[in-house]
């Protein structure tokens, strides 16, 4: 399996169903209004709006509005799309460039600063904004800037590594929210729009092309992430930025491209993170700052397996360590963790999957080899949180 990211940088589910009918009357909306019918739509909440003053608040998300059109007209426009013209004058006003510094430091020369760009779309009307983790991770400072021209400071909400999600806050009003399709329901073949700031200098650059698969297992730095992928042109500064169907609405967030190793040319292999999971993560991220209810076994693990390393850290036999673990954890600094719940382990993803499924502060059955030995120990699984010392932690 390939690991590809698309990044630019100087170094650097829950499901709300709509019916067809829903998604067709989206489209009059979006297609009509370009072509001067001008229909007024609401908005349909899947949460509650943002309460704003202390603590964190919830958010409004566009769901299938509905709209007063006639019944073969809609189905009409759904079959046959807006067209790419029309859907990208409808969704551009949405996508927004993002560039970003941080610091760096060389050994030689001291610190010194990294630019780096992606993209971005408008979840609120108020300023909430959608773009990928790996855009934002480590920046100092991070500026958005609309397709009008106006410039913000924006800050994180809140950051998802595992599903490569972030939430960003600019002071603004009068955004255009992306209206999210159910990324179940789209249909491998159809036409698919994507818009962003490819070379973090070309802002607003329109792509189409097809949705080629809606399933592709691809490891990401680390992370297997079930991603769609699309023959819409993919570039480095896409990053965060909107996939969108042939009715403008959002079907994914793009997060990278194909990019080999060998050095082959690879063209037309881009992926988007579907609207579903985007949509769920990003509820979340505003309303708690993380993911909530996700089970750790709360130690950071690390495969060493080559010569140099089991010579450094003057181990036998290759596995996965613990090279850190809460500190009231029975697991302990340098064991070596072989299954966890009978299951046998050869990653830190490994323990993810062994405890997917276990319920917070139930108990797994770890086996460790310790000082020679091997021992069963008995693990209270906890809920991963941002203040782990660790965000490596599993």
């Amino acid at each position: 399996m390939q690991d590809w990211r698309d990044d630019y940088s100087g170094g650097g589910y829950g499901k709300q169903r709509s019916p067809r009918l829903a998604g067709a009357v989206v489209l009059a909306m979006l297609c009509g209004a370009l072509a001067g019918g001008g229909v007024a739509f609401a908005i349909s909440s899947a949460m509650a709006k943002d309460t704003g003053g202390g603590g964190r608040g919830v958010v409004t998300i566009q769901v299938a509005p509905p709209v007063e059109v006639g019944m073969a007209d809609a189905e009409d426009m759904l079959e046959h799309g807006c067209g790419v013209e029309k859907v990208a004058l409808a969704v551009s006003p949405s996508v927004l460039e993002i560039t970003t510094n941080s610091k760096a430091v060389h050994p030689f020369y001291g610190s010194y600063v990294i630019s780096g760009a992606g993209s971005a779309v408008a979840l609120t009307e108020d300023g909430y904004l959608i773009t990928n983790n790996h855009v934002i991770k480590d920046a100092t400072t991070i500026q958005a800037r609309t397709n009008t021209g106006d410039e913000f400071v924006a800050t994180v909400v809140g950051g998802d590594a595992q599903t490569d999600i972030a939430v960003l806050k600019i002071d603004a009003r009068g955004l255009v929210p992306v209206v999210f399709a159910d990324s179940d329901e789209a249909r491998v073949g159809e036409l698919t729009v994507a818009i962003g700031n490819p070379l973090g200098t070309l802002g607003g650059t329109v792509t189409e092309g097809v949705l080629s698969a809606k399933d592709r297992a691809i490891m990401i730095d680390g992370q297997t992430m079930t991603l769609l992928q699309t023959s819409a042109a993919i570039n480095p500064g896409n990053s965060g930025g909107g996939l969108f169907d042939n009715v403008a609405r959002l079907i994914g967030i793009v997060v990278a491209r194909a990019n080999e190793s060998n050095g082959a040319n690879v063209e037309g292999i881009g992926y988007a993170i579907p609207s579903n999971i985007v949509r769920r993560v990003a509820a979340e991220l505003v309303e708690h700052g993380y993911v909530t209810g996700r089970p750790a076994l709360g130690v950071v693990a690390k495969v060493i397996n080559s010569r140099y390393d089991l010579i450094r850290y003057q181990l036998e036999r290759a596995g996965v360590y613990v090279m850190n673990a809460f500190r009231d954890s029975p697991v302990m600094l340098w064991d070596q963790i072989l299954t966890v719940n009978g299951q046998p382990i050869g990653s830190a993803e490994d323990i993810q999957a062994a405890v997917a499924g276990v319920g917070i502060g139930e108990t797994v059955r770890v086996e460790v080899r310790r000082q020679g030995q091997e021992v069963m120990l008995e693990v209270v699984i906890r809920e991963k949180t941002p203040d782990m010392t660790d965000s490596e932690m599993v």
